[in-house]
């Protein structure tokens, strides 16, 4: 029953170096938002955000790329999702590309999904020396599963992702030392 009292409510999660905010929107889907401080230099992540045939082990989810093709400025990408939650392999075709003012826009193209559209803005702090990045999902699936049910989901997986991705840009850093 205690998920009923969140239903109402945004999920929000925060420690020292992320403030993370889920819900279902109205219209259908769930949008996430979030601000993240890594202690690394902007560069590390957009080349960990950027290294799409790496991007699985970005994630705790069961996932694949089975292609990864450059275009005219553009990435376009096909990734193959197992979720525990949703039956079978669901198929996530999106373009991503640089954004001018640093971070990256992806946005769907076809697949599973109705709606999915990560934006990350990366601000460089501390001298240049950590980043601020600003992260926005949203996300809405061609499924049975309800919405509240895979924010809940998606607030887990986004916690993981984001440790994931501060751990491997640390590792970075150091090996360029």
């Amino acid at each position: 029953m205690a998920v009923l009292v969140l239903l109402g409510s945004p999920w929000a999660w925060a420690d020292d170096s992320v403030s993370l905010e889920v819900k279902t929107q109205l219209a259908g889907g769930v949008k996430a938002t979030a601000t993240v401080l890594f202690p690394v230099e902007p560069g590390i992540i957009q080349q960990l955000l950027t290294d799409y045939s790496h991007w699985p082990d970005l994630f705790d989810t069961r996932m694949r790329m089975a292609e990864i093709r450059e275009q005219a400025g553009s990435v376009f990408t096909d990734i193959r999702i197992r979720h525990a939650l949703l039956p079978g392999e669901r198929r996530l075709l999106s373009e991503s590309r640089m954004l001018s003012t640093g971070g990256l826009l992806t946005e769907l193209r076809g697949g599973d999904f109705k709606q999915y559209r990560r934006v990350w803005t990366l601000t460089p702090t501390e001298g240049g020396r950590h980043t601020s990045a600003e992260f926005e999902l949203l996300v809405e699936i061609e499924t049975f599963v309800p919405d509240w049910l895979i924010a809940v989901a998606m607030r887990q997986e986004l916690e993981t992702h984001f440790r994931i991705v501060r751990e491997k840009a640390l590792v970075r850093a150091t090996q360029g030392r």
